[in-house]
C-alpha cells in the first residue's frame, strides 16, 4: 500500500503504545534498525528486542517497521529516478564500493571478537594471581615476619589486602554515588569481580564473589545484560540475582516503626517497610512493565533514564574497575580521570575568556562618557579583591563460563 501522510498519522496513533514499549526495551532500537540498508535480515534482529512483547504487539511492531522500511525504500528509488543515466551509473559504482566496505567491516568485527577472546584468556592468569594476593591465598616474595614487627601483639595476622574491591569502587565517581555507609559492611566481604561475554542472547555477565558474611546467603551475585547489538551497545534488558538476605539484614529496605496514637486499642508499634538507597539495588534492575496502557511519556523517559544509568554502572565495572582495580584502589585512576576533566574544563574556560574579551571590546566601543563614569563609580564601590568561596577465602571462585 503506498505511503501517504494520512496513513502515516493514523498508523502512528494506533501503534503509539507499541513504539513506546519497543523504545523502552532497547533504548535506541528503532533508529539502529532503520540504519540497515535492506530488509533481508530484519527478522533475525527482531526477536531479541520483541521477546517481552505480546504476539499482538509483535505483529503491530513488525507492520510498523515494514511500513517505515517501505517508505525509506520508496524514497531511495525516487532519488535514483531523478538522476541522469551517467550520474546513476556512478552511484551504482559507489554502492559496490560500499558493499566491499561492509564486507571488510564484517571481517573486522569478527577478527576483533576473536582478538578480544584471545587476550581475555591471557588476562586470566593475571586476574587469578591478583585474586590470590588480595585474599591472602598466597604471599608475595620478600615479606617476612620481621617486616610486621609492630603487629606482633595482634591476635591474628592481617592477610591479603583488606577492603580491596570496596576501596577500588569507592574511588570511581560513578560507583561511589551508589555505595552507602550501610553497604560498606557487606562489601568488605567482596572477594573478586569477574565478567564474561554471553552469546545467546548477546551481552555480558558480571559476577561478584563474596566470602561468608552475616548479610546474605549467596556466595555469588550476578548481573547479566542482554544486548540487541553487541558492537553498538543497545540494551534490551538486565537480569540480576535475587539476594537471600538474612532476617533483619536487608540493605535495600528500611523498617520504620511508628508509635500508636494515644487511646488506640493497638498498643504495639506499627512497622512499615520502605525501599532505600543501596548499591545492592544494582541486582534488581528496572523492568519494562507488561501492560503499558497507563504509562505516559514521562514515565517512559524516566524508565529509559534508569536503564541507561544501570548500564553505565555495569559497563564501568566491566571496562574500568575489573581491568584496572589496583589503580582505583591506590587512587591513581581517579586522579587520572580528574586531570582529564580538569584539562577539558581549562579548555572551556580559555574559550569563554576569549568570548568575554570580545564582548568587553564591543562594550568599550559602544560606551559613551556617561557609561565610563558609571563604570568608575561601580569599581570604587566594589573595592578590594574577590575572595574565593570555601569550598579470608581459601578457594579460587569458579571460572565464568560462556553461555
Amino acid at each position: 500500500m503506498p505511503y501517504t501522510p494520512e496513513r502515516e498519522k493514523e498508523r502512528e496513533s494506533s501503534n503509539s503504545s507499541i513504539h513506546r514499549r519497543a523504545f523502552s526495551l532497547s533504548l535506541h532500537f528503532l533508529p539502529s534498525f532503520f540504519k540497515q540498508p535492506t530488509m533481508s535480515d530484519h527478522n533475525s534482529d527482531l526477536p531479541a528486542a520483541a521477546a517481552a512483547l505480546s504476539a499482538e504487539d509483535r505483529a503491530g511492531l513488525v507492520n510498523a517497521l515494514k511500513d517505515k522500511l517501505q517508505f525509506l525504500a520508496g524514497q531511495h528509488v525516487d532519488v535514483l529516478e531523478t538522476l541522469s543515466p551517467q550520474v546513476r551509473q556512478r552511484v551504482e559504482v559507489l554502492k559496490e564500493l560500499q558493499n566491499q566496505h561492509d564486507e571488510l567491516e564484517a571481517k573486522f568485527l569478527e577478527e576483533r571478537a576473536e582478538l578480544e577472546a584471545k587476550y581475555q584468556k591471557l588476562y586470566e592468569p593475571l586476574y587469578t594471581k591478583r585474586y590470590e594476593i588480595v585474599n591472602g591465598v598466597v604471599e608475595v616474595e620478600g615479606i617476612t615476619n620481621e617486616a610486621v614487627t609492630e603487629e606482633e601483639n595482634k591476635a591474628t595476622e592481617e592477610k591479603g589486602v583488606p577492603n580491596f574491591w570496596l576501596t577500588a569502587m569507592k574511588s570511581n565517581e560513578v560507583l561511589t554515588e551508589e555505595i552507602t555507609e550501610r553497604d560498606e559492611g557487606a562489601l568488605k566481604y567482596l572477594k573478586d569481580i569477574k565478567w564474561c561475554r554471553v552469546d545467546d542472547p548477546k551481552g555480558f555477565k558480571l559476577e561478584f564473589f563474596f566470602d561468608t558474611n552475616p548479610y546474605f546467603k549467596n556466595s555469588v551475585l550476578t548481573k547479566t545484560y542482554h544486548m540487541i547489538d553487541d558492537d553498538d551497545p543497545i540494551l534490551e534488558k538486565a537480569i540480576g540475582t535475587e539476594i537471600e538476605w538474612y532476617p533483619g539484614k536487608c540493605l535495600t529496605q528500611k523498617i520504620l516503626k511508628k508509635k500508636p496514637k494515644k487511646g488506640s486499642k493497638n498498643t504495639k508499634p506499627i512497622t512499615k517497610t520502605e525501599k532505600c538507597e543501596s548499591f545492592f539495588n544494582f541486582f534488581s534492575p528496572p523492568q519494562v512493565p507488561e501492560d503499558d496502557e497507563d504509562i505516559d511519556d514521562d514515565a517512559v523517559d524516566e524508565l529509559q533514564n534508569l536503564m541507561e544509568q544501570d548500564y553505565d554502572i555495569g559497563s564501568t565495572i566491566r571496562d574500568k574497575i575489573i581491568p584496572h582495580a589496583v589503580s582505583w584502589f591506590t587512587g591513581e585512576a581517579a586522579q587520572s580521570d580528574l586531570e582529564e576533566i580538569g584539562d577539558d574544563d581549562y579548555d572551556d574556560e580559555e574559550g569563554d575568556g576569549d568570548e568575554d574579551e570580545e564582548e568587553d571590546e564591543n562594550d568599550e566601543d559602544d560606551d559613551d562618557e556617561d557609561d565610563e563614569e558609571e563604570e568608575v563609580t561601580t569599581k570604587s564601590k566594589r573595592g578590594g579583591r574577590l575572595q574565593p568561596a570555601k569550598g579470608q577465602p581459601t578457594e579460587r571462585p569458579p571460572e565464568c563460563k560462556q553461555q
